[in-house]
């Protein structure tokens, strides 16, 4: 039995989450003298509500070797004997290398992979992990299937401000965009081959940012295989599941999720924000 690991910035429904099995080592949210566990001790609908009206801004903390290594250790109590972990993008956090100094202590053969992106970028790969190994893949058969995902995956992200990407440091290339008006909404999207953020385009109305999230997301995807497409939003659900309706009249693709980004990834993006991640097989 082979264990699927990833750190609680994948954003998988809870749904899937139990249906594969797949264990989530969460991250932290550090709120002035408060530590939180990412999804475990603050919901995302609580954080939301907090980050609008709390002057002091959270920041967030990378999970442990010791959190990685716990996890491992209950997957083997479990019965594992081998175990993958899928990790948030090295470019963005220190996870990776949490997860690797945990794999070389590890009791198990553990196998670590780079996710190069953020939010369902990571979360397709789990999902695509825990399925091979469920259709009976070995792991470099899964690791194998996993890579082939991310080549063809594609994520835009539209903000209502730039200020929680200035304020959280993940803004990568988007950095040029610093000082401009605060009014502008920020689209960016994420490069899987570096794994960091790259400018993607302004836009000076909610709708404006709207048509541009859209129109780069599917300019960018290949659409004409089997569609697997996930909307997230930060505490936005009604306009979330507006996108979703659209997305499934226009592209009817094979699976199609609906999320709230957690609160690691809502300190970068702020309320409001919305985004498409997918892939074609």
């Amino acid at each position: 039995m082979i264990a699927i690991l990833t750190d609680s910035t994948c954003d998988i429904p809870q749904a899937l989450v139990e249906q594969y099995n797949i264990h989530i080592v969460p991250q932290y949210i550090i709120w002035g003298e408060e530590q939180f566990k990412d999804r475990v001790d603050l919901a995302p609908e609580d954080f939301y509500k907090r980050i609008q009206s709390d002057p002091q801004r959270p920041t967030s903390s990378q999970a442990t070797t010791a959190d990685f290594l716990a996890a491992i250790n209950q997957a083997v109590e479990d019965g594992t004997s081998e175990a993958l972990i899928l990790t948030v993008s090295s470019a963005m956090s220190g996870t990776y290398q949490m997860a690797k100094a945990a794999a070389e202590g590890a009791k198990i053969p553990v196998s670590v992979i780079d996710s190069k992106g953020p939010t369902m970028t990571l979360g397709w790969q789990v999902l695509a992990a825990a399925r091979a190994r469920d259709q009976g893949a070995g792991r470099a058969e899964i690791i194998e299937k996993v890579a082939k995902v991310r080549e063809s995956l594609v994520q835009v992200v539209a903000m209502q401000t730039i200020e929680y990407l200035e304020r959280g440091g993940r803004i990568g290339d988007a950095a040029k965009w610093v000082g401009t008006l605060l009014k502008v909404k920020p689209v960016i999207k994420i490069n899987h081959e570096t794994g960091l953020v790259e400018p993607a385009g302004l836009a000076r109305t909610h709708q404006a940012m709207l048509r541009m999230l859209y129109r780069k997301f599917f300019d960018a995807l290949e659409t004409a295989g089997r569609l697997h497409i996930a909307v997230l939003h930060g505490n936005a659900l009604e306009e979330a599941e507006k996108l979703a309706e659209r997305i499934r009249e226009e592209f009817n693709p094979v699976e199609l999720l609906v999320n709230i980004t957690g609160p690691v990834l809502g300190i970068n993006t702020g309320p409001g924000a919305l985004a498409l991640c997918g892939y074609a097989e």
